[in-house]
């Protein structure tokens, strides 16, 4: 048990390690972000507290069920991961790091939004090292899907 916690506690502390270096760009401190997310997912509470962090004002909606949010917000199938977030008109799937929000608030494409498919080790609310840079995908109005950026 006492190791188990210890394994935890390791884990947690890379986590924020790997959160605390990046800052939202100060134009956006107070920007509001809602994440949709599972009630039940312990990955998504260590997104949400890697926003605050940030510098978002986040408000959080758990739900049962995510696929009526993500359908209407226009989040394609192949890349969904486990939340999605709302920032201004645009979605933000998955753990998204924060110099990719701010490069979406910075530049306003005119896109449906932005994602990080699957749940990468070393992404913000992962635990784990990055093991390869972090491709996040841009999705189109007309749901083609480029790349954003790497990080």
């Amino acid at each position: 048990m006492k190791k188990a916690a210890i394994i935890i506690g390791i884990l947690l502390l890379s986590v924020l390690a790997g959160c605390a270096s990046s800052k939202l760009d100060p134009a956006f401190v107070g920007q509001k972000i809602t994440v949709f997310k599972s009630e039940s997912c312990g990955c998504c509470d260590l997104y949400v507290n890697y926003l605050k962090k940030q510098g978002f004002n986040v408000e959080v909606q758990d739900m049962l069920d995510l696929s009526d949010i993500k359908k209407e917000l226009n989040v394609p199938q192949e890349v969904r991961s486990c939340h999605v977030s709302k920032v201004g008109d645009y979605f933000v799937e998955g753990h998204v790091p924060v110099e990719a929000i701010t490069k979406l608030l910075k530049e306003k494409p005119p896109i449906a939004g932005i994602a990080l498919p699957g749940m990468p080790s070393g992404s913000p609310g992962m635990p784990g090292a990055k093991n390869e840079p972090f491709v996040v995908l841009a999705v189109g109005k007309d749901g083609k899907i480029t790349e954003f950026m790497r990080l």
